[in-house]
């Protein structure tokens, strides 16, 4: 099958699983979440999504009963159906399964553990993009990668609406725009020579590829800090770059149609090619 969906220990066609009306994140985006890549049945980075993902179950004060090795099992069994040498896989754990109730805590629940795995091409190192500004009015817990994500799902769907690639959410503290994250990746950018990323805090989600290219610039002489710059920093920035797991580390060349970066190409290559040889070494190694 091209997509496997698992759910609960069962695995078939993705288009065809069902879940129960009943499990909470059908009423409430009631669980987190986490993806990575896989190659040969190998999950890139695991180990690091893992911590995430027990850390973001851990603060929702879910008790997630797998244990990692059981975990990394389960998810292997979905990498196998789907026949593919490469591509996604994505799983996701609700609180359990129970008639609608906003509290929890009298309830007997057992999380549920949902999964599919699939093809999927990452965006390649030499695209530029198209970035969008919003004003980000989410909820202060975005360190947990929760799937409570409506908010993202609106500004994603305007940014293509607008013939972007990508929305660059900004908060608006002491009458300044300070830049927290995007909607589905994290944002970077290069300054006289050194790497700056957003603090770590409550207000973005600690991306496992951000913390790879600031252990990548260290190793490669690209000095790094993690402070809180404005928006308009980062458009006047000498590069902006967006990292996910589907796109490690992109440049962009625009942001509300303004022209921005190209001005440190050297240093992007360097953070770029480190990042390539990484990702392939990953999977050489096991």
């Amino acid at each position: 099958m091209k997509y496997a969906g698992y759910y609960n220990g069962e695995i078939g066609n993705l288009e065809e699983m069902k879940i129960p009306m009943l499990d909470r994140a059908a009423f409430f985006g009631d669980g987190c979440y986490d993806a990575t890549t896989f190659r040969d049945g190998i999950l890139f980075a695991v180990q690091e999504h893992f911590d995430r993902f027990y850390r973001s179950c851990e603060k929702l004060h879910i008790p997630f009963p797998l244990s990692r090795e059981d975990l990394e099992k389960e998810l292997s069994k979905c990498i196998k159906a789907c026949g593919s040498d490469s591509g996604i896989i994505y799983w996701q754990c609700s609180r359990g399964t129970a008639l609608r109730s906003h509290s929890y805590s009298k309830l007997r629940l057992t999380p549920n553990l949902l999964a599919y795995a699939g093809p999927f091409e990452m965006l390649p190192f030499h695209k530029r993009l198209r970035l969008i500004s919003e004003e980000d009015v989410r909820y202060q817990i975005c360190d947990i990668k929760t799937i409570n994500l409506l908010l993202n799902v609106l500004a994603a769907d305007r940014c293509v609406e607008n013939g972007c690639d990508e929305t660059v959410f900004y908060r608006v503290i002491n009458g300044e725009k300070r830049v927290t994250e995007c909607a589905h990746s994290n944002v970077l950018m290069l300054k006289d020579g050194i790497l700056i990323s957003p603090p770590l805090d409550h207000l973005i989600l600690p991306g496992i590829t951000l913390m790879h290219l600031l252990k990548l610039a260290k190793e490669n002489a690209i000095p790094t800090e993690q402070r809180a710059f404005s928006l308009e920093e980062l458009k006047n920035a000498d590069e902006v770059i967006v990292s996910s797991s589907g796109g490690l580390c992109i440049a962009a060349d625009e942001i509300d149609s303004q022209p921005v970066g190209g001005k440190d190409p050297v240093r992007l290559k360097v953070l770029q090619d480190a990042y390539r040889e990484y990702y392939e070494q990953y999977f050489a190694q096991k």
